[in-house]
């Protein structure tokens, strides 16, 4: 009876999905993790990117447009390009909100096993006086709306 009731936890066990658990990071950590060479993506819009700079080597990936749309089958593929489900990311955005949503969706539903959230975005960053970068040429140039 034991054995049996060990077997059918496990099984159990096994067929839950494998989440990750979003860990929330302040600046301190950001600048940690990026250091050792964990992908920042940054979610903001171009015209976001362009306003405040970004921050150093961070990969930029829209998730929400200026309508506030997403497109999260779109954006996944461009996260795979950058890191595959068993590697960190960090995402980042203005304040921490609209990483809530990407990070809950790379965590419950992509199988990412280790999402860090910058939980107060990139204007803590600013605010702290952290170093920023512009925004590549490419990409300075993009129009307002278009997904370049």
């Amino acid at each position: 009876m034991v054995q049996r009731l060990f077997f059918w936890l496990l099984s159990l066990l096994l067929a839950l999905p494998v989440c990750a658990e979003v860990v929330d990071i302040d600046n301190a950590e950001l600048a940690r993790l990026a250091g050792a060479g964990v992908p920042v993506i940054d979610i903001r819009t171009a015209g976001e990117w362009k306003q405040t700079g970004i921050l150093p080597g961070s990969r930029l990936l829209t998730f929400f447009d200026e309508h506030g749309r997403a497109d999260p089958p779109a954006w996944l593929q461009q996260v795979q390009a950058v890191a595959g489900p068993d590697q960190p990311v960090i995402v980042i955005c203005r304040s921490g909100n609209r990483t809530r949503a990407a990070s809950q969706f790379l965590s419950q539903q992509a199988g990412y096993r280790k999402v860090y959230n910058a939980r107060e975005g990139i204007r803590s960053w600013i605010g702290e006086g952290r170093m920023l970068t512009p925004v590549p040429g490419a990409l300075a140039t993009c129009p307002s709306g278009a997904r370049c």
